[in-house]
Order: C-alpha cells, then structure tokens, then sequence
C-alpha cells in the first residue's frame, strides 16, 4: 500500500510513494515521472506569461501530468494582485477544458479564490495545499467543495489537531510541500489525530487520490 504525496518540489523516487511533484513551466523536467504544472503567484513574470501558458497547456497533453499548479492568490508578495487575479483565472480556464485537478497556493486570499472558482462555475477538483488555517474556514472551504491538503503545519502546530479531525475523511489529502520531513512523518501525525490505524489512513488517502485524478 502506497503513500501518496499531492504536493513535493522534490521527487525521492521511493517505490513506496506515489508523488505528485510541483513542476515551473520554464523548469520543465521531463525525467519526472508524475507531476502537476503551473506558475506560483511568487514567480509571474509578465514579460513571458503567454510563454509559460504556451508549456503549460503542451504538457496538459502529457497523461503524466495529472494536475495544474501550483498555481493561486498570495497578498504578501509584491506581485500585483490583479495580475495574480488574471493569471490565476487563466489556469482555471485550462483546469476545465483539460479537466485537470487544480493545486492552490493561497496567502491572506481565501474568500477571492471561492469568489473566483464560484463566479467561473469551476467543476474540476480544487485542493488548497499546506492548509493550516481554522476550523471555520475549512468548513468555509469544504462548503464551497474544495478539498484540503495537509503537510507541515500538521507536524508543526499542535492547533492544527481539532481542524483536522473536523474533516471529513473524503476530503483531505496529505504532502510535504518543500520540507525536509518525510511524508510517513506525515502519516503518522495524521494517523494519530485521526485516531485510525495507519494502514486504514492510507487507504483512505488512496481513495480520495483515485477520485479527485481519476488515477489508475
């Protein structure tokens, strides 16, 4: 039974995970077995946005490209916010006529990102990696059908215990983003919070990978 990792910036090539590893158009490595694609609010760069769309939507046609992103909203960057708000749009408009998952960065910008899947009707899944806000903005999140991915926080912020527990089993996943700890580490935490057996955490983990890609 495989741990399955929504979100790493670094593929470890153990046979025991499955990893869904964040890729940058003008990064692009093809040796990468499973991988999501997008430009990160920090790295918009508007001199060669049609450039970055033009890779992205190329590899969309990859059936290893199971996602886009990481793509989102951040207010504590220096990049405009309007030009975020276009360049985030311009992703989900590809999330729906590839239907690809979508994975989200989101700082400080939560109620524009469900304005934005609402106002654009969006169908595909959409998951906010490395949550590790309240109880009441996740259940605002899950209300408005985003699924939570977890990671560091939960190895790091003992507060984050009771906000886990409160959602639902098929909604979350798990990952380690850029972290040095490993996703077992990951596991185990959630496993314990969830008061369920590991082998138990991992199915579920798997079912909820299987629905949202459609993977295989």
């Amino acid at each position: 039974m495989l741990y399955y990792n929504l979100h790493t910036h670094k593929a470890t090539g153990q046979p025991d995970i499955f990893e869904l590893v964040n890729q940058y158009p003008q990064e692009f490595d093809a040796e990468i077995l499973k991988y999501s694609i997008g430009i990160h609010p920090w790295h918009i760069a508007e001199n060669r946005i049609d450039e970055d769309f033009k890779i992205i939507e190329e590899q969309l046609l990859d059936k290893n490209c199971l996602a886009i992103g990481e793509c989102g909203l951040d207010k504590r960057t220096e990049v405009p916010f309007d030009l975020q708000e276009d360049v985030f749009r311009k992703h989900l408009a590809l999330a729906e006529k590839f239907q690809k998952p979508i994975v989200i960065h989101c700082v400080a910008s939560f109620q524009e990102i469900i304005k934005i899947k609402n106002e654009m009707n969006v169908c595909v899944p959409m998951i906010i990696h490395g949550f590790s806000k309240k109880q009441e903005l996740a259940k605002q999140l899950l209300d408005n059908g985003f699924y939570l991915s977890f990671g560091k926080y939960l190895l790091r912020n003992p507060e984050l215990e009771s906000v886990f527990q409160s959602v639902p089993n098929d909604r979350f996943l798990l990952e380690t983003d850029t972290v040095e700890e490993k996703i077992q580490e990951v596991y185990q935490v959630a496993s314990r919070y969830k008061n369920i057996a590991l082998n138990s955490l991992k199915d579920t983990v798997e079912t909820n990978f299987r629905t949202i890609f459609s993977e295989k």
